[in-house]
């Protein structure tokens, strides 16, 4: 294989790669999932932050309702010493830690009703992502056993790379194969007939002429010699 065919088969299974990857609905399904983490982490915080609020209203509330309380207790002190002054001016702080507990108390029930919504969010999405989470795992499990099922098919037919690949190393292999063999037959052919030396046979070719004359008589000889016998033995 060549450096550039080379080359360019590097470049191509890169950019393959990159183009499966950019329309990789298995990615998609990934970061889908992602994204609803992060809307329910976002929730989550949001969720905190608005009961750590109600936590802080509630407590101002009962600090109000302390002062209130206080500044009743000493109104009726202040007229049981016969001081309305005194008593007129508690009042007036009851007063205004009450209007302060009225306040207090609208923005925390609006805040609980956040909370109370958010909470049921929350548990929705919650269970929507669990939904997701499983759906998209059955997905990824099909969708890989439909790619396996069809690199089979495509190599089974011979429009993948892998039996085709196969197929013609294969084919590759029986060719040189042939070749070798038809070369050799033509070697042994050309050394029988005298046009190639053996480089370890010192004959020259009056000798290996003689030599094969000797051998092609001696099995005529042994041939006659056992049609004899057998002759005999009749």
């Amino acid at each position: 294989m060549s450096m550039l065919k080379h080359a360019a088969e590097i470049l191509e299974a890169r950019v393959n790669t990159f183009l499966n990857h950019a329309d990789d609905p298995s990615q998609t399904l990934d970061l889908s999932y992602e994204k609803m983490i992060t809307t329910l982490q976002d929730t989550k915080q949001h969720l905190a932050d608005v009961i750590t609020e109600r936590i802080s209203l509630e407590n101002q509330i009962t600090a109000a309702r302390h002062d209130a309380d206080k500044a009743e207790a000493d109104a009726r002190m202040a007229l049981q010493a016969q001081r309305e002054d005194l008593a007129r001016a508690a009042l007036g702080e009851k007063q205004a830690a009450q209007q302060k507990i009225d306040s207090l108390q609208q923005s925390h029930d609006n805040i609980a009703a956040q909370a109370e919504k958010l909470t049921a969010y929350e548990s929705k999405l919650q269970d929507r992502i669990e939904q997701f989470r499983t759906q998209k795992e059955v997905m990824k499990s099909q969708m890989a056993a439909a790619s396996a099922e069809v690199g089979v098919s495509e190599s089974l037919s011979g429009l993948g790379t892998g039996l085709a690949d196969a197929g013609d190393a294969m084919r590759r292999a029986q060719d040189k194969t042939a070749q070798m063999q038809a070369k050799a037959e033509a070697m042994e052919g050309m050394t029988e007939a005298g046009i190639l030396s053996d480089p370890l046979d010192a004959r020259d070719s009056t000798e290996k002429e003689l030599d094969k004359l000797r051998s092609s008589t001696g099995v005529d000889a042994d041939l006659a010699r056992l049609k004899s016998e057998m002759a005999n033995a009749k």
